[in-house]
């Protein structure tokens, strides 16, 4: 792919035919898993949603010219692909787009849209739409850690082979431990995620990107007769009231005498999201120019040790300015996503990057991380908040689990 990119920021800020492009990027609420919004709806029901979303955001597209869709997806029925291409279907997408669902855990949704970018940079396809979606609802529990699997896996003589399956708290708690986190420092980083979430969502700061989503609740679970229709236009898991104090009395959620919490992890939630993506040259004669909001700029990907994956931004960060010749100081806001405090606090800290400019409206402790949709909510919500601020390059990046790190280099149009 070197000879595709773009290298240094000169030449990434300067507008190519060849440029990788965004026209829209939009997510649905993101809402708690088992009590928000979503609890009684299905993924491919909110990837419905934004994809008619997306249709209708660009109305001068004729829906014929998409390509090729690339969904994550972690835990859905059938990898979600039958369901997924169903749902682009049925919300008018012609039958000569194809489909596929991505799976590379925490990254689907970033994976998604890596792979369209890779498609229209190496000339497969013109349009492509990238995004992601999760019911951690309908399918969180076994579906997380395997129950069946290879005995020679759990019992293999590689320590990182068994380790792909450690609960994810523990790779927190191990994250905290090796790199002297402490239970303070990560209370305070969750505090201010739900603040800055219930400021932004006050001010109206996440409409721009939001999709309202109508769909079915059941009120009471033992009564699933008795359907209501409800509408869910806003982020259901932010905590206005969250303070380091607060945070304080929680107890240890996966180790005794741990420090990572429920409330200093991110959220188990449901979500959609997905962005429609073209060659510039092909903007230019679609007559859409004018409808460019960023573009995509270069992605790296790295392994680390399973049993502390979460420091994999941290790796990974680095990997992806040397490869695009970006320096750090020349990026303007950071969406490093909050799987839990003690890794978002340690890959900050290692990074050596301002605190001020990383997620700057929330993360995933008040946001949620719908696993699948998260890379692809966190673009949604990047591109606004770089028109805000005036800033034209951000990252998304995420660990992953089994061990890795992932980043992408945006650049706001």
């Amino acid at each position: 792919m070197a000879s595709i990119i773009q290298k240094g920021t000169r030449n990434i800020l300067t507008k190519q035919p060849t440029d990788i492009v965004f026209l829209s990027a939009l997510r649905t609420p993101v809402t708690r898993a088992k009590k928000g919004g979503f609890k009684d709806a299905q993924d491919h029901e909110l990837l419905a949603h934004v994809l008619r979303a997306t249709l209708a955001a660009n109305p001068n597209l004729d829906p014929s010219k998409i390509q090729d869709i690339h969904i994550g997806t972690v835990l859905s029925e059938l990898g979600g692909s039958k369901a997924g291409r169903m749902a682009a279907l049925h919300v008018g997408v012609p039958e000569t787009a194809s489909f596929q669902t991505v799976n590379r855990a925490c990254s689907s949704g970033l994976s998604a849209i890596t792979g369209v970018a890779h498609a229209i940079a190496t000339g497969m396809i013109d349009v492509g739409v990238g995004g992601g979606m999760e019911s951690m609802t309908k399918n969180y529990g076994s579906r997380a850690i395997p129950t069946q699997l290879w005995g020679a896996l759990k019992e293999s003589e590689v320590k990182d082979a068994r380790e792909c399956i450690m609960s994810m708290g523990l790779t927190a708690e191990n994250v905290a431990e090796r790199y002297g986190v402490a239970r303070a420092e990560q209370d305070a980083f969750a505090a201010k995620s739900h603040l800055k979430a219930a400021k932004a969502q006050k001010e109206g700061l996440f409409d721009k990107e939001i999709v309202s989503v109508t769909t079915r609740w059941h009120p009471n679970p033992e009564q699933p007769e008795l359907e209501e229709g409800i509408t869910v236009s806003k982020d259901d898991g932010i905590r206005p009231n969250s303070s380091p104090e607060s945070l304080a009395k929680m107890k240890p959620a996966f180790k005794e005498t741990g420090t990572a919490t429920a409330g200093n992890s991110s959220q188990v939630s449901d979500g959609a999201a997905a962005a429609l993506m073209m060659r510039r040259s092909t903007a230019a004669e679609l007559g859409l120019t004018s409808s460019i909001i960023g573009k995509w700029a270069g992605t790296q990907v790295v392994g680390c040790k399973p049993d502390e994956m979460g420091i994999g931004p941290a790796l990974a960060i680095p990997k992806l300015l040397e490869y695009t010749g970006v320096q750090k100081e020349e990026i303007g806001i950071w969406e490093i996503n909050e799987a839990f405090a003690s890794q978002a606090v340690y890959c900050v800290r290692e990074l050596g990057i301002d605190e001020d400019k990383v997620n700057p409206k929330g993360g995933a402790i008040a946001l949620g991380h719908p696993l699948g949709a998260t890379g692809a909510r966190q673009l949604a919500t990047l591109l606004p908040e770089l028109e805000r601020q005036g800033q034209e390059l951000g990252v998304v990046s995420m660990c992953i689990g089994t061990g890795m790190g992932m980043a992408s280099l945006i650049v706001r149009e």
